[in-house]
């Protein structure tokens, strides 16, 4: 049966992502040598007997096949259970409510960043083609493109640290209702560098689109009737060159959620990357199987309002 309604057919393709997404992240955690009950315990698991293994093995079900296993789970988490840390005990949901909301502020004010940063360098840059302004976009844009974020997030984390006396990792991070100005101090190092990345791609995606409407017969026009600069590129150019910027913008944001693994760890900020971190180093299977379904959620969601925001900036989409 052919979908035509492209509002249900997006939703019949999120839900075939997610399930693509469980069966891969099911399928690699237990590639990962090791096993769950060894991490769990650490050096005390070696003190366990064949039986007493035997029986932990049955409590956390890995005694079944895994096609069971993996049944099991998601029929759990269709009914909102997400199973619970070996380790502490915790509710996985409740860790997730927690750590979530931390690791979206972050990706919201990476995106204003990466956004601000990027669509300004493409219009200076686009405004003046192959002049020396647009070869110094272009080289920023490169190294944005070029430098990963471990690194960035390293060199600023010790320049900071040496020059300004600042250490973003001295203090414990402070939730947002408590102290939101310390809040706001501890993310913002770490959204400059989930920024700057994003910043370069939206930078060369926009500088090209803005090119090209800048050739549109529209744009000579009001361009002949004498309009400024600055309202010709504010009123008639960027609007034109909204949807590529809007589907880069939305592609990105997997960047921004996948670089949170690495940018939370390195400026200790308990977010979802970093839950996730810790989840595989400790073989947490409930913790990373869930979190990273979760997280694909969010990805699914953005893009789908992303396609969704097409028909409202595009009027040939809605009249498809």
């Amino acid at each position: 049966m052919i979908v035509r309604h492209p509002v249900v057919r997006r939703l019949l393709e999120a839900l075939a992502t997610l399930l693509g997404v469980a069966v891969l992240v099911f399928v690699m955690l237990r590639a990962i040598p090791g096993d769950q009950v060894t991490a769990s315990l650490g050096t005390e698991a070696a003190a366990l007997t064949p039986a007493q293994r035997a029986a932990l093995e049955a409590y956390y079900g890995l005694d079944q096949p895994l096609p069971v296993q993996f049944l099991s789970w998601l029929g759990a988490v269709a009914t909102g259970n997400l199973g619970a840390s070996q380790r502490s005990g915790e509710s996985v949901l409740r860790m997730t409510a927690a750590a979530l909301p931390i690791t979206l502020e972050l990706a919201v004010l990476s995106l204003v960043i990466g956004l601000v940063l990027g669509v300004a360098a493409a219009m200076l840059s686009a405004s003046r083609p192959n002049s020396a302004r647009d070869a110094v976009g272009q080289a920023v844009g490169l190294a944005g493109l070029s430098v990963p974020a471990f690194l960035l997030g390293s060199a600023l984390l010790a320049l900071s640290a040496r020059f300004l006396g600042y250490n973003p990792n001295a203090e414990q991070f402070a939730p947002l209702i408590a102290d939101p100005a310390l809040h706001l101090q501890q993310l913002l190092m770490p959204a400059l560098v989930l920024g700057f990345g994003l910043a370069a791609p939206i930078m060369r995606t926009a500088r090209s689109a803005l090119l090209e409407v800048r050739s549109q017969d529209y744009v000579r026009t009001a361009r002949g009737k004498g309009v400024g600069p600055r309202r010709l590129a504010l009123r008639h150019v960027l609007p034109g060159a909204l949807v590529p910027i809007v589907t880069m913008t939305g592609l990105q944001f997997g960047y921004l959620l996948g670089g949170a693994v690495v940018v939370e760890q390195i400026f200790s900020v308990p977010g979802i990357g970093r839950q996730v971190l810790l989840g595989i180093q400790q073989k947490e299977y409930a913790v990373v199987q869930s979190t990273v379904l979760v997280v694909a959620l969010t990805f699914v969601l953005v893009n789908l309002g992303t396609d969704l925001l097409y028909r409202v900036i595009d009027p040939r989409v809605r009249a498809a």
